[in-house]
């Protein structure tokens, strides 16, 4: 296994580790770790509300990460007790708004397998948009037809 990605998965099962709030509501069940592209690391853990007000390890992670004043990801992991879970998809939409260069950022899905945030989000429209900047095709602020 890569050095690099054990140490960031050690880190999020560091944090990981379910913390009773009410009967029906806990924390830390899922943990995070992001190492950013200065090479610093940050954690966070899930809050799992009801009516939709708990939010994910990652966006734990990424609000350490900005508080920091860094915004772009190199590699992210998510994990819960032995399992490496893959990010959800307000997770990914999180990572790829906050820094389009997150959308080549590494998340590791697997012991010995990761991906690019791009694989997971194709034809983002950051993407895109920033495609179309560099071609010289118009301003990327216009809203664009449906296909």
């Amino acid at each position: 296994m890569n050095e690099a990605r054990s140490r960031l998965i050690e880190a999020a099962r560091a944090v990981c580790g379910v913390l009773k709030l009410r009967d029906e509501f806990s924390a830390g069940g899922v943990g995070a770790a992001i190492r950013t592209a200065r090479g610093n690391v940050y954690t966070g853990v899930c809050i799992d509300l009801g009516s939709g007000l708990g939010f994910c390890a990652e966006v734990a992670a990424i609000a350490e990460m900005v508080k920091n004043r860094e915004t772009q990801i190199a590699a992210v992991v998510a994990v819960s007790g032995r399992r490496i879970l893959p990010p959800c998809g307000r997770c990914r939409e999180t990572m790829a708004q906050l820094d389009a260069r997150n959308l080549d950022c590494r998340v590791i899905v697997g012991e010995d397998r990761d991906v690019s945030l791009r694989e997971l989000l194709p034809r983002h429209w950051l993407d895109e948009d920033r495609h179309t900047e560099q071609q010289g095709g118009g301003d990327a602020s216009k809203p664009r037809a449906s296909p």
